[in-house]
């Protein structure tokens, strides 16, 4: 994983870009700062002088003088997560550069020791034209975003994959800031730049040789900005990851037999819940391996898990188990808030909305393991948290599971929201700033641990680089009551659009504000149910086999998954209900009078 920055203004001969000189270099340093952060173990910087074929830009260095030359800067972070040493980029071969922030784990082979920026841009430095670029990337599955500079087309190429599970930001010249940029990461709301999340429709191309034709420096970027469509077209060669798969339009049977119970798996479905474990396990595995370990001790953990005691993450925990060596320990990181808002609720008994079975869950816990505890952190995710790392402790013996409690105060957590907004910017709305705040304290990995669950708590900060999270299973298998609600409204039809739509809006989403939040850290998600294989395989069973809006909460919201976990021996975590991660750790509503998604002040 890493960060990169690629900028583009202009100059004149000698390279100098004007007056505001000072303005962009101070700009492009402030950048390169903010995507150090996401690499730690190394940094570099290189620069490229292109003429322009006719220097129209009446941006003048003295009066009468035009800028004549494109100072192309590539910077890029590197946060060694495979071989044994670090790999500094850009990657460079004559003219071809390439800034690389990204994984492959399936279409190419990569050996344990092996670099996967290297290897794809030894491929893509064989590439003579923008289609064979496209069809090296459809070829090879795995989160990434990309800046490449091909010489012998004289392009600057660049993209994200195809569901945006890294981010990348663009910003395209004005009159006011005239130079082209792109970022894995911004440094939050600024007038000097107007950064967007790049779209994942296409991979796009600047062409430098035509630059210049306009005096509008706007339009003549947009002129030379070429769209080219992810899907190859040569015949033979397999787009396999060039796009999400669509969704089985199959209507179920007017006759389908209702679900009895998560014991009993039907005949029907039998076969695609061992698919399904087979195709998460392999993704989990692909994830999970050839971690290098940056510490002789071998207590300290490689992998740690975005942990809320959930169905998606206990699933995921429980085949990470299966593929890391048994006497090395995983860590499961557990964020709860000091929530002011939810204090005066309790404080003036309203627990109305808390159901009665969460409230006996919530009373035995603090009775019985959490003697001294702070009741502010008691949130409903630290509940079912303790509750889902019993089950892995009875069903995993011998594993070394660390419970990592990370308790927020309100005040550490007013103190970081300005570096949060930061680091979610462009994202600007109150639910962006509620989940970024979680992802960002529970990735930190701050917190204490306990030796069992009547012990004193331990300091203890998480080392784990890699940490695995489960979204992406609520699109994919109908979690969401929007899915029952649909379903009410305009039966199976409906609930097949909606799951369509639920892919088609995934790289819009969060990916790349997640992304930019956790990597601040030094770290790298890894979303073992966007694998491109497994949204292929769900998105080809027909909709009855994945949810059936018909069964009451718990059982036919991601049937398939609950069958699945029950049939792995994770018979709790299985029945479990879904709920969103700022509501579960209290990140959300800290005063109480915020809601909905408006934009910050």
């Amino acid at each position: 994983m890493c960060g990169i920055f690629v900028s583009a203004t202009f100059s004149d001969p000698d390279g100098n870009i004007g007056h505001e000189s000072k303005d962009f270099s101070a700009l492009r340093l402030k950048l390169q700062k903010m995507n150090a952060d996401r690499g730690p173990d190394a940094q570099n910087f290189y620069s490229l002088l292109l003429d322009i074929a006719t220097p129209t830009y009446p941006l003048a260095l003295d009066a009468g003088e035009c800028l004549s030359r494109l100072s192309v800067g590539f910077y890029a972070s590197e946060l060694r997560l495979r071989g044994e040493f670090p790999i500094v980029q850009p990657h460079i071969r004559g003219k071809n550069i390439l800034c690389w922030n990204g994984e492959i784990f399936e279409g190419m082979e990569i050996l344990a020791q092996d670099n996967d920026g290297s290897k794809i841009f030894d491929v893509l430095c064989s590439a003579e034209s923008p289609e064979q670029i496209r069809d090296i990337f459809s070829t090879v599955e795995g989160p990434y975003a990309f800046v490449l500079y091909h010489e012998n087309s004289d392009h600057l190429y660049y993209g994200r994959d195809p569901l945006g599970r890294r981010s990348l930001l663009v910003h395209k010249p004005t009159q006011e800031a005239p130079y082209f940029l792109l970022s894995s990461v911004s440094a939050g709301a600024d007038p000097a730049y107007e950064f967007a999340e790049l779209s994942t429709e296409h991979i796009y191309s600047l062409n430098f040789g035509s630059l210049g034709g306009s005096t509008d420096i706007s339009s003549d970027f947009n002129l030379c900005i070429e769209r080219i469509s992810r899907t190859p077209s040569i015949p033979g060669i397999s787009h396999e990851f060039a796009e999400p798969a669509q969704v089985n339009t199959s209507i179920p049977p007017d006759d389908l037999p209702r679900l009895e119970s998560l014991d009993h798996i039907p005949g029907y479905l039998a076969q695609a819940v061992d698919g399904l474990i087979y195709h998460l396990d392999r993704s989990v595995l692909l994830r999970v391996r050839d971690i290098p370990r940056l510490s002789q001790n071998e207590q300290k953990a490689r992998v740690g898990v975005l942990f809320s005691g959930g169905i998606d993450c206990a699933v995921i925990t429980y085949l990470a188990h299966r593929h890391i060596p048994l006497d090395e320990p995983i860590d499961l990181l557990n964020v709860a808030f000091e929530n002011p808002h939810k204090i005066r609720i309790q404080k003036e008994g309203n627990t109305g909305s808390i159901s009665g079975r969460h409230k006996k869950s919530k009373a035995q816990i603090q009775d019985n393991k959490l003697e001294g505890e702070n009741i502010s952190y008691l949130v409903p995710d630290r509940v079912t948290g303790i509750m889902e790392v019993e089950e892995l402790r009875r069903i995993c013996p011998g594993r070394i599971w660390n419970f990592v409690e990370v308790n927020v105060p309100y005040e550490d957590c007013q103190a970081a929201r300005p570096i949060i907004e930061s680091l979610m910017f462009p994202g600007r709305t109150v639910m962006d700033l509620s989940l970024a705040l979680a992802l960002y304290f529970a990735s930190r990995g701050k917190g204490h641990i306990r030796q069992n669950p009547e012990s004193q708590p331990i300091s203890y900060t998480s080392d784990a680089r890699v940490l695995l999270n489960g979204l992406g299973s609520d699109e994919l298998l109908g979690g969401y009551s929007r899915h029952r609600s649909v379903y009410k409204s305009g039966g199976w039809e409906a609930a097949i659009a909606e799951l369509q739509q639920e892919i088609d809006r995934i790289p819009t989403r969060n990916l790349g504000r997640d992304d930019r939040v956790i990597s601040a850290h030094g770290k790298e998600t890894r979303h073992p149910f966007l694998s491109l294989s497994l949204v292929s395989f769900l998105a080809s069973l027909p909709v009855h086999f994945k949810m059936d809006p018909r069964l009451e909460l718990g059982v036919g919201d991601k049937m398939l998954l609950r069958l699945a976990a029950r049939k792995l021996g994770l018979h709790e975590a299985s029945c479990r209900k879904k709920r969103a991660m700022q509501f579960g750790s209290h990140s959300a509503r800290m005063d109480g009078e915020r809601r909905g998604d408006v934009d910050l002040e």
